[in-house]
């Protein structure tokens, strides 16, 4: 018996809900649209308007000062403003470092045919000599541990250290030192000897490597597994030879410059990569959000930039960190930020934080001109349609509605709240029997498939700006569609009727009339749902006389050119509970798209 009354208590309050949540929703559009402001505007100043020739256009001002919060002793100084939500708030969930991705690829397996030009001679390398003429001789020979090749007659010739390009030179001079005719000379070197190098510092594998002299400082890095991206640098790494560094290089340039020094690398040399250095982190409005080092303990904002390359639109940027006195952050002009002083552990987020001062709107149905305007945030409709060019033989200007994205997401919300707390009340309600059981079950899949279709209609986001040849004088906002409709001597009828078609207008035909020019009503029409939807957008009840529905007047009735008659689908009261909250949902999305939902 508890149970019993628990659901028809929720019952009661689920269809209350809906019932108020409908009536608020088409109250605020009233209010919004209609009566906001009069419908004053006399449309007859449309006609012989000259196309566009500016609308305004306003240049930005925007001028913003700096906010500056230090938190001292959790205590803000007047003024200052606390940023630090905008900011990465867990190092968990750094990005990775400028520069990860340069060991991602397999490289480390691609091998270079060939010697390269520069290449030093070492002991061990292997050259191929020819002499021909007065003497034969054709042997391959190895540079010895002191860097020479032994000839017969000869005797040695110094190879260490000579580049790849001079071998022939070199080999040649020494045998026509002692052959000084009648011999020609051919030298190669076939290839380098294999050398071992070490790797160490923060990489994920350090350890000896084998490779060849030619290849690069990447190819050594990306064999250890690459740089430890929370402890290694990327911009300090030190060959050692001997233990003397002979070479350093940062990484930075190779990322943005594509620059790498030329380097041969000799046997036991070491590859020792460094700490990691201060790092900042970017986090939104960059091309490049990652972790970023400095050679030094400081930068500025104008190094970062660089390498961050904020996003066109960026206003502003957001700095989150620690100073000597504590937790800092700061919230400063883009243009101020090139001279701004970072530090290690800082957190920034680029922002465009402009306040729009321009809208753009479109302009569609029934017009003359450009389809497209730019105009200043204060531009109210009367101002645009000032410069809209229409022909009065075509333009049905007496019913201007817009299309505004910020109600269509607003009719989209209501929908899907509605069509939730219709889930709820079937899924949660009780069973008191096995037959019960059985129908209950019938009724949620046939909701759940209701729901899973209603959710992908998209409503119009119709706002309902003319009636009687009256316009209201509403603000604009971003992204609006101010539709001029055709004018149109035709009735559409759709829905639940046999065969939906478009009928010429007869000014003495009834409802009943047009929908008997389409066929009649389908076997799931609901005689009491019928929507009459003006030109203007506005949606009104039929007064059906056949069905005994409530009683409207007579302006409610009336049909004009263009209008559209929608017959709504009647849901099963035999095998459905909820009978009233589906009816009431499909109402609210025919209103909202002008979509007879099955």
């Amino acid at each position: 018996m508890l149970d019993m009354k628990f659901s028809l208590k929720l019952l009661l309050s689920v269809a209350i809900f809906l019932i108020v949540s409908i009536d608020v929703s088409k109250a605020a559009s009233e209010e919004e649209i209609l009566s906001s402001s009069s419908f004053d505007f006399d449309t007859s100043q449309l006609l012989n308007q000259q196309p566009n020739k500016s609308v305004t256009s306003p240049s930005n001002k925007l001028e913003s000062g700096q906010y500056v919060n230090k938190a001292r002793k959790g205590r803000l100084l007047p003024g200052e403003q606390r940023v630090e939500y905008l900011l990465p708030s867990s190092e968990r969930n750094l990005p990775p470092p400028y520069g990860a991705n340069l060991f991602a690829g397999g490289y480390e397996s691609e091998r270079i045919d060939g010697v390269n030009d520069d290449y030093l001679i070492a002991p061990g390398d292997k050259v191929s000599i020819w002499m021909w003429g007065a003497i034969n001789f054709a042997e391959v020979v190895t540079v010895d541990n002191q860097g020479n090749v032994f000839l017969p007659n000869i005797g040695p010739v110094q190879l260490a250290n000579t580049r790849a390009s001079q071998v022939n030179k070199v080999v040649t001079s020494r045998i026509k030192q002692i052959y000084k005719s009648n011999v020609e000379v051919y030298v190669n070197l076939l290839s380098p000897t294999p050398i071992s190098v070490f790797v160490s510092g923060p990489v994920i594998r350090p350890g000896q490597y084998a490779g060849m002299p030619s290849d690069s400082l990447l190819y050594y890095l990306k064999r250890a597994g690459g740089i430890d991206a929370d402890r290694g640098s990327y911009r300090t790494i030190s060959v050692l030879r001997q233990g003397k560094p002979v070479q350093v290089f940062d990484l930075y340039d190779f990322l943005k410059k594509g620059e790498m020094p030329e380097f041969n690398f000799k046997d036991k040399d070491v590859i020792f990569v460094s700490e990691q250095g201060a790092t900042v982190t970017v986090g939104e409005g960059a091309r490049n959000p990652f972790r970023f080092e400095f050679k030094d303990e400081t930068a500025q904002g104008s190094e970062l930039i660089t390498y961050a390359r904020p996003l066109s639109k960026i206003s502003h940027v957001g700095v989150a960190g620690t100073r000597e006195d504590g937790p800092f952050s700061v919230y400063l002009p883009y243009k101020k930020f090139s001279n701004f002083t970072l530090k290690d552990g800082d957190k920034l987020l680029f922002n465009d934080d402009w306040d729009a001062q321009i809208y753009d709107i479109k302009v569609s149905g029934s017009h003359l001109g450009p389809s497209h305007y730019t105009v200043d945030k204060s531009t109210k409709l009367y101002d645009l349609l000032n410069h809209v060019e229409v022909d009065p033989e075509l333009a049905d200007f007496e019913n201007i509605y817009i299309l505004r994205k910020s109600v269509a997401e607003k009719q989209k919300e209501m929908i899907d709240q509605s069509l939730e707390r219709l889930e709820r009340s079937v899924y949660t309600a009780p069973v008191q029997s096995t037959g019960e059981g059985t129908i209950r079950t019938q009724e949620a899949r046939l909701v759940s498939d209701f729901v899973k279709r209603a959710k992908q209609i998209e409503p119009l986001g119709k706002v309902i700006v003319s009636e009687n040849g009256n316009v209201a004088n509403i603000l604009l906002e971003q992204g609006d569609e101010i539709v001029i409709p055709q004018k149109s001597n035709l009735v559409h009828v759709g829905g639940e009727v046999l065969m939906s078609q478009s009928v010429v207008y007869n000014e003495n035909a009834s409802i009943e009339d047009y929908i008997a020019w389409a066929g009649g009503y389908s076997e799931r029409a609901n005689h009491e749902r019928i929507l009459l939807i003006h030109a203007n957008g506005l949606v009104k009840y039929i007064d059906n006389p056949n069905s005994g529905w409530i009683s409207s007047s007579s302006d409610n009735n009336s049909i004009k050119p263009g209008d559209q008659i929608l017959v709504l689908p009647k849901v099963d009261a035999k095998i459905l509970q909820s009978v009233k909250d589906m009816t009431q949902i499909i109402y609210q999305i025919a209103v909202a798209a002008n979509v007879a939902l099955d």
